[in-house]
Order: C-alpha cells, then sequence, then structure tokens
C-alpha cells in the first residue's frame, strides 16, 4: 500500500497541503469552520513528501501543485475548486456526514 493511501484511510478527512499554500490554507479553515478535524500533511514537511506529491499528482492526472488534495472517506474528491463547489451547492456536509466526519 502506497503511504498517501495509507494515511488517506487513516481519518475521515485526510488533507495533503504545502505550509506555503493559501488555497490549502483556505480548504483548511473551510473544514475547521465547518466543525472538522481533519488530518493535515504538510507535503514540503514530510519525509517522503516527494514521493507523495508524485502519488497524488497521478491519482489527479496532472502535474504540481497537487495541494490541496482533499480525501473524505478515503476516497480523493479533489482540490480547492472541487471542495468549494461541493460546499456552495450543499453537498460537501452531507458527504462529511456520511464519512462519519460530522454529528451533527
Amino acid at each position: 500500500m502506497d503511504q498517501v493511501t495509507k494515511l488517506a484511510s487513516e481519518r475521515a478527512v485526510v488533507v495533503f497541503t504545502s505550509s506555503r499554500c493559501s488555497m490549502c490554507d483556505s480548504v483548511k479553515f473551510l473544514l475547521r469552520d465547518l466543525g472538522v478535524h481533519a488530518a493535515v500533511y504538510e507535503l514540503d514537511k514530510e519525509q517522503r513528501g516527494r514521493e507523495m506529491e508524485r502519488e497524488l499528482a497521478r491519482r489527479l492526472g496532472r502535474g504540481p501543485p497537487v495541494v490541496p488534495a482533499v480525501f473524505i472517506g478515503g476516497s480523493l474528491v479533489g482540490g480547492t475548486n472541487r471542495v468549494m463547489a461541493l460546499h456552495l451547492a450543499g453537498e460537501l456536509v452531507p458527504m462529511l456526514k456520511n464519512a462519519g466526519a460530522l454529528w451533527l
């Protein structure tokens, strides 16, 4: 099992970020404001960060930047645009509830 899959399956919500990414901060703040306690991995600070970045690029079908990359319930949801679109459409909260990240 690759490192991304392993980490993504350990919590209901996992966010792969970079410490210098403002869009990553936006996603983290949104999730925090919704009451989600996501596991956050900053790839530029992780020992295997480059390897995980390559795996995320492969899964997303694009090159850098690959962050933020959000997993909900172990499944890759996508980046900032996808998460914000889900939120605006009213689909993010039900998805988070289904994954066990929210209880209300």
